[in-house]
C-alpha cells in the first residue's frame, strides 16, 4: 500500500519494482462503461493467469480506478485470503479444480478432493500475484476506506511517500539540468530551483491555516519546474540567435 499525495512517484516506483522483479505488470483499463462486471472479468484474468499458467503479475491499482465501491470488496477479500467468494461461475470452479488435479499429485496431495484442489489453486495465486495499492490520503475517502475495508491495511506493507530532501531536489535538478550548456551556473541554479519549491511548500501551509484550502507540491511539479526552465531557456536562446542573424 503506497500512500502519497498524486505526483508522488507511487506509480512510477512500483513499475520500476515490478520490473526490476521480474513481474507481469498489469492495471485496469478504465472506461467511462466500466463496472463491476468489468473488474470481476479482469480479476478472473488475472487468476488464470497466476493460478493455472504459474505467471508472476503485479496488480497496480490506483484510488482513481475505484469507480464504484463494490470493487473495495473484491480487493478486501483478495487481500484477506485470496478467495473472492462470488468470483467465478460453478462451471468454471469445476474447470479450475479439475486442472489442478495432475499439478496437486507432483505436490504429494493424497486427498484430491475439491475444496483442496480449490484452496491448491489460491494458494498458487497468492504466491503468484503481487498486489500493489496506490493511494491518496487526501480528504476523508482514503481513512473511511481503510475503517470499512480493514485488510486494505491490515495485510499490506504500508508505504508513505514524504516530501523529497532538500539535497534529493538538488541532485535531481543537477542531473536533468547536466545536458544543458549552463556554464558554471549549474549548481547556483540547481539550488536556486530546490529552494524556490521548498518555499513554495512552506506557503502552501501557510495557505491552509489562513484559506483552509491544500495547494499540494510533489515530485512531479518540481520536475516539471525544470522543464519549464529548460524550455525557457532554450527558446530564448533560439530567438536570441534568430535577432543576431538578421
Amino acid at each position: 500500500l503506497l500512500v502519497g499525495v498524486g505526483g508522488s512517484g507511487k506509480q512510477s516506483l512500483s513499475r520500476l519494482a515490478s520490473f526490476i522483479c521480474g513481474l507481469e505488470k498489469f492495471q485496469i483499463v478504465v472506461t467511462a462503461k466500466y463496472g463491476i462486471a468489468n473488474f470481476k472479468e479482469d480479476l478472473q484474468h488475472l487468476y488464470h493467469k497466476c493460478g493455472q499458467k504459474n505467471q508472476q503479475y503485479a496488480f497496480l491499482i490506483t484510488d482513481s480506478q475505484i469507480v464504484v465501491k463494490e470493487m473495495l470488496v473484491y480487493l478486501n477479500d483478495l487481500l484477506n485470503s485470496g478467495n473472492i467468494p462470488d468470483l467465478f461461475p460453478p462451471e468454471d470452479i469445476d474447470s479450475i479444480q479439475s486442472s489442478m488435479i495432475n499439478e496437486a499429485k507432483s505436490q504429494g496431495i493424497v486427498e484430491l478432493i475439491p475444496s483442496v484442489l480449490w484452496q491448491f489453486f489460491i494458494n498458487k495465486v497468492r504466491a503468484n500475484l503481487h498486489t500493489i495499492l496506490c493511494f491518496s490520503p487526501v480528504g476523508q475517502q482514503f481513512a473511511t476506506w481503510c475503517r470499512e475495508f480493514p485488510a486494505l491495511a491490515n495485510t499490506t506493507v504500508i508505504d508513505w511517500f514524504h516530501p523529497w530532501p532538500q539535497q534529493a531536489l538538488v541532485s535531481v535538478a543537477e542531473r536533468f539540468l547536466s545536458d544543458v550548456h549552463l556554464n558554471d551556473c549549474v549548481d547556483a541554479i540547481a539550488e536556486h530551483m530546490a529552494f524556490c519549491h521548498e518555499k513554495i511548500t512552506e506557503r502552501s501551509l501557510h495557505f491552509l491555516t489562513e484559506e483552509k484550502r491544500y495547494c499540494y507540491t510533489t515530485p512531479k511539479s518540481f520536475l516539471e519546474l525544470i522543464q519549464l526552465y529548460k524550455d525557457l531557456l532554450a527558446s530564448k536562446r533560439e530567438a536570441l540567435d534568430t535577432n543576431r542573424q538578421r
